[in-house]
């Protein structure tokens, strides 16, 4: 039996969205496990607090069923959650923007710029790039971490996939061969995209470089870059923490640490895959508890020749596309789980996961066939 999520819609107007919570009396946020589904869920959440309004904030996973009994009367599913909710926040647009609008129409004082443009900069959504321009925040020289530990923060990123990712002491050595000078975040910049390119020059991790240099400041990390890696490893690492961190809470050290043990994860899986490449799909398979949605966006924006990456590990599966990618993800991945007969499947056109009870072959033959359809 296959099981998925409401069809995608836009999401409703911010008027039309606050309206309906300041009405409530009691409100279930749940949240896709992404930084931009849990900032849209904890600007919300804010906005309620601010005007005294109950909520519960639930993170869904396709293997870790968000289902809770509560007293709810309303449920609002922020980004893909493969639940039904009351309210959706998902379509073309971030769920954090949405959100973030949505909350200044219920208490603008709690509706945080900073968190929104995390959110919005782990959003696989056209409309992400626009919303960083209206936040009026700077940007600076350097690259996008969340720590002053540049060793540390090199080390850990996810945003992109360098040869000394997952080791602090490689990134160390590495920096030690740059001249100290006024124009030092330049050259650690420069030192990023180098390292980055090297094992990939192309088009597409040129793009995945660039988002990672020159950051936002501000929030609770040293960058906004920083601040979005650290909520997309958490909510995925340790979702208990990832809530707290995204209501405001100061968990930052417990985040970190979460961050640093996912991004190891990460990188160590980008790097031991067995892959294969079909037409139009590359398929990157491990063995084990590793973050397989992280995998596949790393490796279609550092690694993959082809448009759409597919990321398998035991029981689990996840994809990602580029923008050019002529595929609708969350169908594609509907339709696989539908010929193989069971599992659990929910994402967006362009990131998706599911649950998979099948041979690697027979997974691989059904999303290439869901594609071709």
């Amino acid at each position: 039996m296959s099981t998925t999520g409401r069809s995608r819609e836009d999401a409703p107007a911010a008027s039309d969205v606050a309206g309906t919570l300041a009405t409530a009396e009691f409100v279930r946020l749940v949240a896709g496990a992404d930084a931009d589904s849990l900032a849209g869920a904890g600007l919300l959440a804010r906005a309620l607090d601010g005007n005294s309004i109950p909520f519960q904030v639930t993170v869904a996973r396709p293997w870790a069923s968000a289902d809770r009994a509560t007293e709810a009367d309303l449920t609002v599913a922020i980004g893909p959650t493969g639940i039904d909710g009351d309210l959706a926040l998902s379509g073309s647009r971030s769920a954090s923007a949405a959100a973030f609008g949505a909350a200044r129409e219920l208490d603008a004082e709690s509706a945080d710029p900073t968190l929104a443009l995390a959110g919005s900069r782990m959003a696989d959504a056209p409309t992400a790039t626009d919303f960083a321009e209206i936040t009026g925040l700077e940007r600076r020289p350097g690259v996008a971490v969340p720590t002053d530990d540049l060793a540390d923060g090199l080390a850990h990123t996810t945003l992109t996939h360098a040869p000394f990712s997952g080791d602090p002491g490689a990134a160390a050595d590495a920096l030690e061969t740059i001249d100290d000078g006024a124009d030092d975040d330049r050259r650690v910049a420069s030192l990023l995209a180098l390292a980055a390119l090297e094992g990939s020059p192309s088009e597409r991790v040129a793009e995945t470089i660039g988002a990672a240099l020159r950051p936002f400041e501000g929030g609770p990390f040293e960058t906004i870059g920083g601040y979005a890696d650290v909520l997309e490893a958490t909510v995925r690492e340790d979702p208990g923490t990832a809530v707290a961190l995204a209501l405001g809470h100061d968990v930052r050290e417990a985040a970190l640490s979460a961050w640093r043990r996912h991004a190891r994860s990460a990188h160590a899986a980008v790097d031991a895959a067995t892959t294969g490449r079909y037409d139009g799909l590359f398929v990157a398979r491990d063995d084990g508890d590793v973050p397989v949605e992280t995998v596949a966006r790393l490796l279609r924006d550092v690694r993959s020749p082809e448009p759409v990456v597919l990321a398998l590990t035991d029981g689990r599966a996840a994809a990602a596309a580029t923008p050019e990618a002529e595929v609708d993800l969350e169908a594609v991945f509907e339709r696989a789980i539908s010929r193989l007969g069971d599992g659990t499947a929910f994402g967006t056109r362009r990131r998706a996961v599911a649950t998979v009870e099948a041979e690697t072959a027979d997974v691989i033959t059904a999303v290439r066939e869901a594609i071709q359809t």
